[in-house]
């Protein structure tokens, strides 16, 4: 499962080898999360950005963590929904 989502993510690859995603087991499904530091990053930007006071670097990095939040949360939701799928087969 884990080469099939980085074959189809490449940005998700490269932000599990820069450490900016962590895996969490929620409700015995593996889910992908920012990393601890990026999550204090993206919120400082944002406070930054709230006064207006963001670098053009800083913009496009804060743009960048929202096309990674965008793919994590992507790839969250279709591990959901597979794992829904399989329960749903063991069902029936």
């Amino acid at each position: 499962m884990n080469n099939f989502l980085i074959q189809q993510f490449p940005k998700l690859k490269k932000a599990i080898k820069e450490n900016s995603v962590r895996l969490e087991i929620e409700q015995g499904i593996v889910i992908f999360r920012a990393s601890k530091e990026m999550q204090t990053r993206i919120e400082d930007l944002l406070e930054k950005n709230k006064s207006d006071s963001l670098t053009k670097n800083e913009e496009i990095e804060l743009s960048a963590y929202e096309e990674i939040d965008d793919y994590l949360s992507h790839v969250n939701r279709l591990i959901r929904n597979s794992s829904q799928n399989s329960e749903v087969n063991f069902a029936a």
